[in-house]
């Protein structure tokens, strides 16, 4: 799964490298931002939870996907931002929501046959705006990109927390 791993790492590198200028971004804060990319992709549960057996148990129309869209991706947001205490709240719903944005904007640039992405702001449109084709979710080489990105980030934030003595 390198499209998974990509998200990941990329919000590893975005949320790490802000730390440095902002000090309540803990390591704690940049694992939640890592959590927040992986969550438009829940929707793999349906390949254990198929969406047709809980439609027939929950009697209305269901679909996995739409936690791959904005609207899915904000109450997923939600919920992971009620189970934190009150006071850590606004913080976890920040960051999941930078994660889950991250998410849906680099499968924005995915190659998509007919040029368009999916609904990317569902339920706001149902519009499919048009796509570059950058890369497939099973190329490699994004992961090893951000691989590489976040070893150099890595090594950079151990440097200046040595720096600091902390």
């Amino acid at each position: 799964m390198p499209d998974l791993l990509t998200h990941a790492l990329v919000m590893y590198v975005v949320v790490t490298v802000a730390s440095w200028r902002v000090e309540w971004l803990t390591p704690a804060y940049v694992t939640v931002a890592m959590m927040g990319a992986m969550i438009p992709d829940m929707t793999k549960i349906e390949l254990l939870l198929p969406s047709h057996r809980v439609e027939s148990v929950i009697g209305i129309p269901f679909d996995w996907f739409a936690l791959h869209t904005l609207g899915g991706s904000l109450v997923s947001v939600l919920i992971g931002a009620v189970l934190v205490p009150r006071k850590h709240r606004t913080r976890v719903a920040s960051l999941l929501a930078l994660g889950a944005a991250s998410h849906l904007l680099l499968d924005a640039l995915l190659v998509n046959p007919s040029g368009r992405s999916y609904a990317l702001l569902w339920p706001l449109t149902a519009y499919h705006p048009p796509t570059p084709g950058l890369y497939l979710s099973t190329d490699r080489w994004p992961a090893l990109v951000a691989g590489a990105l976040a070893a150099l980030v890595w090594v950079r934030t151990r440097r200046l927390r040595a720096g600091r003595g902390s």
